[in-house]
């Protein structure tokens, strides 16, 4: 056995490899090739392979000439700094766009637009241009319909002007600013431009105007009934002013809340309401605040104040009365919120309305316990209120829009109240309706075929008797049900997908003064109103038309 071991290794060692030997070491410590070993004559063994000498540029960096990338980053930056742009101008599409233009077709001897160039020949080929982007949108005006949506406002030099846009299936588009420096601006100096505004629009493609208007009104009843409200709002905002007007106590709060105090102007929409949301979803971390160490051993001049602020967050009867605030006041504020858009909705409204109050007339007697046939003075007061800003708002064209809606003409949607009836069986809106036929229809041979074709409707009857178009009067949009089942009804079809397609409100035209602070600031405060304009025109109408494009909705430049 052993024999056999030792006879297994030698043959091992017999054929095991043989090893090459390694090369003698150069003085300098460096390798050195067997003299067997061929090297090619360009090949460096001290050379790096990922870098070149000091001082030189790699091939890589020749490639991709970084050192000018870096150039024109340096530049570009600089531009933004000196100038105090703001950083999300790189977010924008045509930013990115002309310096990849200019990059890739390269122009000799280009400078950029000069202070005069840009002001006159390019701002006048751009309104052109964007004046052409938006010719397609203008071409479904004789379909669709438009309405006329104005608003006015004062400039940084206090001159007033009036803007117009034209607004059809949620696309809005600037129309024109009209500056009225000297002018008196009763109603026939607003009526003499809404008829200009219409010539130019076409009187027969404008469905509607949309006037912004603001109405103040008050009475001593009233305010007996309501002014427990603005106590309540007011305590509200003396807590915020408290916390938010010192540092130190600012600091605290920061320490046992995660969301801020918010501070909205009085201007903005139901700025009440938006405060006292937020004071509710804060309550937790003010209570833990004033009853904290920290705030107790916080030593403030205004002692009165401090006790004030602690005593009212600690009061559950003023948490109640902030609940009851926005138990029926939200309610208001989701159905204006539902019209405040430029998207279609003018034949909702008057069923937003009517569900509003019943709800609000729902919230105040649940509160004070009372049964429906009870009599309540406080909601007579908010029902006053409510119905006399809807009757003024409430217009024939409401009615009409109302009644050719064919979601309120089925099962589903009369079943979910008992109390809910066709719209062709309300004797107000059909008094409203006839008003707007007789104004649309001016033949009497025409109003007659419209009000057969009506009838047949609303009674599905004829060709409307169909089991799709009976079962889909619910499911689908009431403009897209028009345009699939409604062939044998032309007149009330075309009048159908005109008033399907309005919004009910100016908020287009409000917002848009923000957009006009935006071009006309303290630094333009000297540009001319005819300059102004056309920028507020390119300016509008590239943004509104960026919300037809996918980017608007993914990718960076979101919204």
């Amino acid at each position: 056995m052993q024999r056999f071991e030792e006879e297994f290794k030698e043959r091992m060692k017999q054929n095991a490899p043989k090893r090459m030997p390694l090369p003698p070491s150069s003085s300098s410590g460096s390798l050195s090739c067997p003299s067997n070993m061929s090297v090619p004559p360009s090949f460096d063994l001290k050379r790096r392979k990922t870098s070149g000498p000091s001082g030189s540029v790699s091939a890589i960096e020749k490639a991709f000439n970084m050192a000018a990338r870096d150039h024109l980053h340096g530049e570009i930056a600089r531009m933004f700094y000196s100038d105090g742009l703001p950083f999300h101008l790189a977010k924008n599409p045509h930013y990115a766009s002309s310096y990849s233009y200019a990059a890739n077709i390269p122009i000799s001897g280009y400078l950029p637009p000069g202070y005069n160039l840009l002001r006159t020949t390019l701002l006048q080929k751009e309104r052109a241009n964007v004046d052409m982007l938006l010719q397609p949108l203008r071409d479904t005006w004789k379909d669709k319909g438009v309405s006329i949506v104005s608003d006015g406002w004062s400039d940084s030099q206090r001159r007033p002007l009036i803007n117009f846009m034209a607004v059809t299936e949620g696309s809005p588009m600037f129309f024109k600013a009209v500056f009225c420096s000297g002018e008196t601006k009763d109603k026939h100096f607003i009526a003499n431009l809404l008829k200009e505004v219409i010539m130019e629009v076409g009187h027969e493609n404008v469905v509607q105007n949309i006037c912004a208007a603001k109405n103040v009104e008050a009475n001593q009843v009233t305010y007996d009934k309501c002014s427990w409200i603005t106590d309540v709002s007011g305590d509200a905002s003396i807590i915020k002013n408290f916390i938010m007007n010192h540092s130190m106590r600012l600091a605290i709060f920061n320490e046992f809340n995660t969301l801020k105090l918010l501070s909205v102007a009085e201007t903005r929409f139901a700025s009440v309401i938006v405060m006292l949301k937020r004071l509710k979803l804060l309550k937790q971390g003010l209570q833990a605040m004033v009853i904290s160490d920290k705030w107790t051993c916080y030593r403030d001049d205004d002692v009165g104040k401090a006790r004030f602020v602690k005593e009212k967050v600690l009061d559950d009867v003023w948490w109640d009365s902030i609940d009851y605030i926005l138990a029926f006041t939200s309610l208001i504020y989701d159905m204006l919120r539902e019209c405040d858009t430029d998207m279609p909705c003018l034949h909702l409204v008057y069923d937003l309305w009517d569900t509003m109050i019943e709800k609000v007339r729902a919230a105040i007697y649940r509160k004070e316990g009372k049964r429906k046939e009870d009599e309540s003075k406080f909601f007579d007061v908010v029902h006053e209120i409510l119905f006399a800003r809807w009757n003024k708002s409430n217009t024939p064209l409401h009615c009409l829009a109302h009644s050719l809606n064919p979601r309120y003409y089925s099962e589903q949607w009369l079943s979910e109240d008992s109390s809910r009836v066709p719209p062709h069986k309300d004797a107000k809106i059909y008094t409203e309706r006839i008003k707007c036929f007789k104004r649309y229809f001016t033949n009497f041979e025409d109003r007659t075929r419209a009000n057969v074709e009506f009838a047949k409707f609303s009674m599905k009857s004829g060709l409307f008797n169909d089991v799709d178009s009976i079962n889909q009067r619910f499911t689908i949009k009431p403009h897209e049900w028009w345009a699939i089942y409604a062939t044998c009804a032309p007149m009330l079809q075309s009048i159908a997908l005109k008033i399907l397609m309005q919004p009910s409100s100016s908020s287009c035209a409000e917002r848009n003064w923000s957009t006009y602070s935006f071009v006309h600031s303290l630094k333009r405060n000297k540009i001319t109103p005819q300059r102004a304009q056309d920028l507020l025109f390119v300016h509008s109408n590239l943004r509104l038309l960026s919300r037809q494009t996918p980017q608007y909705k993914q990718g960076e430049t979101k919204m």
